[in-house]
């Protein structure tokens, strides 16, 4: 089922048979290096535990002109998740995101852009979303920019946030406000 798109850039559920590409991305060294980690390859197993188990994770494929490029997975942030980020009752309707794209080939083209600004459009307009959080670690430049480019703001600093490749590593919180409305658009995807 097709969520939403726009631009070429797609996102839909998750399927069983996802999971071979999930398996392919994530034993990959170059995707690694931003997402799990080069130390934490996936097989069959861990992709079953991590990503079809979760009934409150949303798990989606990101798709560009109808191949398969990535992951991504939205979400309710729960009560003692907001309490982390310093969020209360009366912040409203938070969702955290979290996204990968599995494909070198289609980095640096514009296309992480797209897929952030398709999806703050799907959480604020169609799941009215109050705020979108993500907490990337802090040296990841690439996607830090991406991230600023479509509204988000680095809102703190969580220290040793991560496990990454052996060690634990800085994070920040960023935050898009629907309040704001930085990306927010009228029309529909």
């Amino acid at each position: 089922m097709i969520l939403w798109s726009k631009q070429g850039v797609s996102v839909r559920k998750l399927e069983a048979g996802d999971a071979d590409h999930l398996v392919r991305w994530l034993s990959d060294p170059r995707v690694l290096e931003y997402y799990e980690g080069r130390d934490r390859p996936h097989d069959m197993a861990m992709v079953q535990e991590h990503f079809y188990r979760d009934d409150q994770i949303e798990a989606c494929i990101i798709q560009l002109d109808d191949r398969d490029i990535g992951y991504i997975q939205y979400y309710h942030v729960d009560p003692e998740e907001r309490e982390v980020y310093g969020y209360g009752e009366g912040d409203g309707r938070i969702f955290g995101m979290d996204q990968f794209i599995g494909e070198p080939d289609c980095w640096n083209r514009g296309i992480g852009t797209r897929l952030i600004q398709g999806m703050v459009s799907y959480l604020t307009n169609t799941l009215q979303a109050d705020k979108i959080v993500m907490d990337p670690q802090t040296w990841n430049a690439r996607a830090l920019r991406v991230y600023e480019k479509c509204g988000f703001r680095k809102i703190r600093l969580l220290e040793k946030r991560e496990w990454h490749e052996g060690e634990y590593r800085d994070c920040w919180l960023i935050e898009y406000s629907a309040a704001n409305g930085e990306e927010k658009q009228d029309e529909p995807l």
